[in-house]
């Protein structure tokens, strides 16, 4: 829907970043939801209150949601029950983003200033690709996904769901990380991973 009202869900750190990619990208920003209302508000958006209050009353059908949460397992939450709600979530995309037409991803998505993208990658629903991060031909990233900034994955990369690759990690090609694991910053990443594991180091130990 053209100039479609939309809604930024969470307005800390990481949602400003969202914010201020979503209006450069021309989306109508125009509210946000968070616990409370915040003092250093950028880009002068109205509160709405908190979406998942009993007497919260502006869940309009016509709005679009984008998710400014950086912590998987809130951002996933928040992205269910307003997904239950019947409400629509975005894709926020930096214009600075090199995206090849041959990829597929879902909705909810981030994907910050400087990401590159290759062919063939498959994105799920709700993932963060952040500041600078680089993903090669033939990934795959599942849903509710964080690489951070600066991160790497080479080629026929695999990530599971809920998984988080941290700042400036380095992921092999061909590797498979599971579910809900994570991977400490700076990481090198040359074997494979099992899901629920904090792995860091180079190369990668589990801890």
């Amino acid at each position: 829907m053209l100039n479609r009202e939309i809604v930024l869900a969470g307005y800390s750190g990481h949602g400003i970043v969202v914010a201020e990619a979503a209006l450069q990208s021309n989306l109508n920003v125009k509210y946000y939801t968070d616990k409370k209302e915040i003092t250093k508000n950028p880009f002068n958006l109205l509160y709405l209150g908190f979406e998942e209050d009993l007497d919260f009353n502006s869940l309009n059908k016509n709005y679009g949601f984008i998710l400014g949460i950086g912590d998987n397992i809130i951002r996933r939450n928040t992205a269910d029950w307003l997904i239950s709600k019947g409400l629509d979530l975005i894709n926020v995309i930096h214009p600075s983003a090199s995206i090849s037409r041959e990829v597929q991803f879902g909705s909810g998505n981030f994907i910050s200033r400087n990401v590159a993208v290759n062919p063939l990658v498959e994105i799920g629903d709700i993932c963060i690709l952040n500041t600078g991060c680089i993903i090669e031909h033939e990934c795959f990233i599942g849903n509710g996904v964080h690489i951070a900034p600066g991160a790497v994955l080479a080629g026929n990369v695999k990530i599971g769901n809920n998984t988080f690759i941290g700042a400036n990690s380095v992921i092999k090609q061909g590797i498979v990380i599971g579910a809900n694991v994570v991977v400490g910053a700076g990481s090198v990443i040359v074997k494979d991973i099992e899901d629920n594991k904090i792995v860091f180091g180079n190369p990668g130990r589990e801890v």
